[in-house]
């Protein structure tokens, strides 16, 4: 079972739709006990920085995602998700993220519409198990990580500055785009994800 974290944060069910329409053994979850044996997890993100670490801390999803990488079983995470798993950010300074990738997540630089909420070309820049060509996919943030390593970076999108749309280490991998929202190649991408699951 693929375990989707719902913290709380807004209506999390397009991702679980999504991992379903692959034939992924998904399910929403709003316990993090659901969740022990999991063989993958997935963790979503809408909203503010600081409401969705809030609600992270408080559901105790904080603590199961660290186990969960702790333990090398995959996790994904998507949108503001990916952002959590970074130390800090500009939107919510004094409130702390998972710390699991260092950097911190940056506002996205002034003369380009904010949020970007549009399509955006994601070129891999290194191989991984998520994204193996080009393909495009659907953006809505006004923040971006910015990780201390640049081995982090497993693929990157232009939008006034060249951002990391996918991130990743180990088993440990994050989308700053909505596969869900993207059509086919999002498709495939959880297709991949839930693949490395199965494997474990």
């Amino acid at each position: 079972m693929i375990a989707v974290c719902d913290y709380g944060i807004g209506n999390l069910a397009s991702a679980e739709k999504a991992l379903l329409a692959v034939g992924a053994p998904a399910r929403l979850v709003r316990r993090p006990e659901e969740a022990a044996q999991a063989s993958g997890i997935v963790l979503p993100g809408v909203g503010s920085f600081a409401a969705c670490a809030r609600a992270l801390r408080n559901s105790g999803f904080d603590e199961l995602c660290r186990a969960a990488v702790l333990e090398e079983r995959p996790l994904l995470g998507i949108c503001v998700g990916m952002q959590l798993l970074f130390e800090a950010s500009e939107e919510s300074p004094g409130t702390a993220g998972l710390g699991l990738l260092g950097g911190v997540v940056r506002r996205l630089p002034p003369g380009r519409r904010r949020p970007q909420m549009q399509w955006n070309l994601v070129t891999p820049t290194r191989p991984n198990g998520l994204l193996a060509t080009p393909e495009w996919f659907y953006f809505v943030h006004s923040y971006y990580a910015v990780p201390e390593r640049d081995d982090d970076v497993l693929a990157r999108a232009d939008y006034g500055v060249c951002l990391p749309a996918v991130v990743g280490r180990g088993r440990l991998l994050a989308t700053q785009f909505h596969p869900e929202k993207s059509g086919p190649a999002g498709l495939w991408l959880l297709a991949r994800f839930a693949e490395s699951c199965a494997a474990t």
